[in-house]
């Protein structure tokens, strides 16, 4: 009895199973992608109840049998019969229930059976009508045919487009094209459910400045020397950091910010772009790039946004969403982040993997950009046109999206780095210990040192002369013997050798690294060689293929420091002239020099710049863009200038009057037009009056009646795509508009021409920002 009891219910248990797990999928027909293995699921749910049916049959004629015998046994025990049959009572209501399911499953048998009839007549139906779709003729949709024709030939040729149910099917070309792509218009049989209009999104979270980097080392993670190099300088400026947040925090005064969802993505530190800098972290290897982005992870962690870090492209593809395949199909879902920090590396692995996506989601991306990318180069048809196509740029962004290690043009974001700051007791030792005869040599390799034989021998007469060169065995043949080599230091150990040596001295390369302004903010005099003439693209191979000509500003091996900061700090010579080189050692062993850093260059200064750009810098409303390079003429689309001479009459200012000024960043107020000289560029033209080139301001002044205002006649006016333009063309009076807009470029300069500048003020120290730009 307990056995038949046992084998009732588990009977039960197996029917609810097999029918809740064969009718939880979803319902036939929902798409033409499902209905196969719909179909399929069906046949198997018919078996199962037959298979039931036929379980529960057995099972009834076992206990009518077990009942007879009972039955018969108790005959013979004459009054003490009444008692077993008596317990027996429950197994014959047990097995009317059974009698009663099986009926049941013989009824759900027989529906399932006439439910499968109509789903195969319907899949039939349904299987027709994809393979008979039509390509719609829609004027809305007109790549839509050619689209179509792609999908034909290339279906096979990315397994994503699978992963989204393409089945080789002309209806699944369709649906996918009008469904995950945008090519198509939607197919008018397909079940599509009526939007529902979404709820608000809840309020962003507040950023809060945070009072400890322990969780950003977290996220940095570990298994490269390049990520334990970085994690070791923000262990090493964590104090600065955290009283530097502090400061601005005060500064604010409570103004909200939204905290942002970042990610950041060091392309050059992945497996696929080689990662050649990890290995050379400890053989002197160029370590600039490392020393910025280990800043700018602090900063972006203390300004309190929720960040992720990525080294590997597997991890890229993760929290992009990346489908699976070779790249070509968007991504599964909206991108979850505000911002993308990332590297020229980088940036080619998101275009690669994200698919359409990248070109929706590309106003999002900031690319971290040593050297820079100036607007001729960004532009790919200008670029490939006008021969400025280079193994990098061509990117069609806004050229503010690339962030540079120095402020060298205007047309992008300086993004910067930091150097130690000293409190007062560390400056006061600094000055009572220094060594007015010692001089360190600016360069780690060996290939730095050779051929400068004659200009160490003119410092070694006054100076003992110390180089940090890495060698594994014996001394490199390049560094001679009289100079004290200390091999590669920790960078701990070299900020000692600065704090004591007088001067740091430089022989042309590395270009703008960040081991000057260390040596300056240490009390050093940094002294460096004048190019005549200036390196370039056109003259150098190491500029050759960068996305940038800067024509006249490389004058130097560190420009930043000969323009912005000077003597008596920086000293800028011809090494070719032997008399001038030896005279500059010895006024400079005179000289008495206090330890300087430029604000900019401080943890308050790349916080407050950092701050700005993410609060004000936006790239994906149209607002913020300059008018569409699809417009006939610029001077014929826009009103009136609201600019208006100022009162020297020398230049343009914003007019007061005009009432209304728009909200732009920077706002108007800081802007003023000047005319270049033929042979100046707007940056040079605007250094000149004190002043930054703010290219933003360009769509102000790219109109005819600016040249009337500043009194230049237009025999002509014509528009067109030049990065030089506006500018007018003095000697036959021909006046030029911008016909594109992202070729505004505060870069470039062509004797013919006399350039219209826009220029702004900046803040003390941080020429990044206007004075009302925080």
């Amino acid at each position: 009895r307990i056995f038949v009891l046992g084998i009732g219910f588990f009977t039960l248990c197996f029917l609810m199973t097999s029918l809740g797990g064969q009718f939880s999928a979803k319902r036939l027909g929902d798409s033409p992608f499902t209905i196969r293995t719909e179909v399929m699921g069906a046949l198997e749910s018919r078996g199962v109840l037959r298979r039931m049916s036929d379980m529960l049959e057995m099972l009834m004629k076992r206990m009518d049998i077990l009942a007879r015998l009972e039955n018969s046994t108790d005959f013979h025990k004459g009054e003490e019969a009444r008692f077993p049959l008596d317990r027996f009572q429950p197994a014959a209501g047990l097995m009317e229930r059974i009698q009663a399911i099986a009926q049941n499953v013989s009824d759900i048998a027989i529906k399932v059976d006439q439910i499968l009839r109509n789903s195969l007549l319907n899949g039939k139906v349904m299987e027709g009508r994809r393979d008979q779709c039509e390509v719609p003729r829609d004027p809305k949709f007109p790549d839509c045919a050619g689209k179509v024709e792609w999908m034909r030939a290339r279906w096979t040729s990315d397994p994503c487009y699978a992963f989204f149910g393409v089945d080789g099917t002309e209806c699944s070309f369709l649906i996918y094209l009008s469904e995950v792509e945008w090519f198509c218009p939607p197919l008018p049989w397909r079940n599509r459910t009526v939007a529902v209009p979404s709820p608000p999104p809840p309020p962003r979270p507040q950023a809060a400045f945070r009072r400890d980097l322990a969780r950003l080392l977290e996220l940095i993670g570990t298994g490269k020397e390049s990520l334990s190099f970085m994690k070791k300088r923000i262990r090493h400026l964590a104090q600065q950091w955290l009283r530097a947040a502090r400061r601005l925090e005060q500064k604010l005064a409570g103004r909200q910010r939204d905290q942002k969802h970042i990610l950041i993505h060091i392309g050059f530190l992945t497996e696929e772009s080689g990662d050649v800098f990890s290995p050379r972290v400890l053989k002197g290897g160029p370590l600039g790039e490392m020393v910025q982005w280990a800043d700018i992870l602090a900063a972006l962690f203390m300004l309190g946004h929720s960040l992720r870090v990525t080294v590997s492209l597997k991890e890229l593809q993760s929290h992009l969403g990346v489908p699976p395949g070779r790249g070509n199909c968007p991504l599964t879902s909206p991108l979850p982040f505000d911002l993308i920090y990332t590297d020229y590396h980088g940036l080619q692995q998101m275009k690669q993997h994200m698919g359409l996506s990248f070109k929706k989601y590309r106003c999002r991306v900031r690319v971290i950009d040593t050297f820079g990318t100036e607007p001729a180069y960004n532009h790919e048809e200008y670029a490939t046109l006008r021969g400025y196509r280079t193994n990098w740029g061509y990117w069609n962004l806004q050229p503010s999206q690339f962030m540079t290690m120095f402020p060298h043009t205007p047309d992008n974001s300086f993004m910067g780095f930091v150097s130690e700051e000293l409190n007062q007791t560390e400056r006061q030792l600094i000055k009572a210990n220094k060594v007015s005869s010692m001089a360190v040599v600016y360069g780690k390799e060996a290939s730095i040192w050779k051929g400068k034989e004659k200009f160490l021998a003119i410092l070694n007469k006054y100076m003992e002369i110390h180089g940090t060169v890495y060698y594994e065995t014996q001394r490199p043949p390049e560094v001679p013997a009289f100079v004290k080599n200390h091999g590669l230091l920790p960078q701990h150990e070299f900020q000692q050798l600065l704090r004591k040596a007088k001067l740091f001295i430089g022989f042309g390369f590395p270009y703008e690294g960040p081991a000057p302004l260390e040596a300056i903010a240490n009390g050093c005099v940094f002294l460096q060689a004048r190019f005549n003439p200036p390196h370039s693209s056109l003259n150098h191979e190491f500029f050759r293929g960068k996305p940038t000509s800067r024509e006249a500003s490389v004058s130097s091996q560190h420009p930043y420091a000969e323009d912005f900061i000077g003597k008596p700090h920086v000293w800028t010579v011809d090494y070719n002239n032997s008399e001038e080189f030896e005279a500059a050692i010895k006024t400079i062993m005179r000289t008495q020099v206090d330890p300087y850093l430029p604000y900019e260059y401080t943890c308050e200064g790349m916080l407050e710049r950092i701050h700005a750009y993410i609060q004000h810098q936006d790239f994906c409303t149209t607002s913020s863009l300059a008018p569409s390079p699809k417009t006939k003429s610029p001077a014929m689309q826009s009103p009136p200038s609201p600019l208006a001479l100022s009162p020297n009459s020398t230049h343009l200012v914003w007019s007061p009057s005009t009432g209304g000024a728009p909200q732009t960043w920077p706002p108007v107020a800081s802007l003023q037009v000047w005319l270049s000289e033929p042979q100046h560029t707007c940056t040079e033209t605007c250094r000149r009056h004190g002043l930054v080139c703010e290219p933003t301001f360009f769509r102000f002044l790219n109109k005819e009646e600016v040249f009337l205002q500043l009194s230049i006649a237009c025999d002509s006016t014509e528009s067109e795509m030049n990065h030089l333009y506006p500018a007018v063309a003095q000697n036959v009076r021909e006046c030029y508009l911008q016909k594109e807009p992202l070729l505004f470029s505060c870069a470039g300069y062509n004797t013919k021409y006399r350039r219209l500048c826009p220029c702004r003020d900046f803040r003390q120290g941080q020429v990044a920002l206007c004075r009302d730009c925080l």
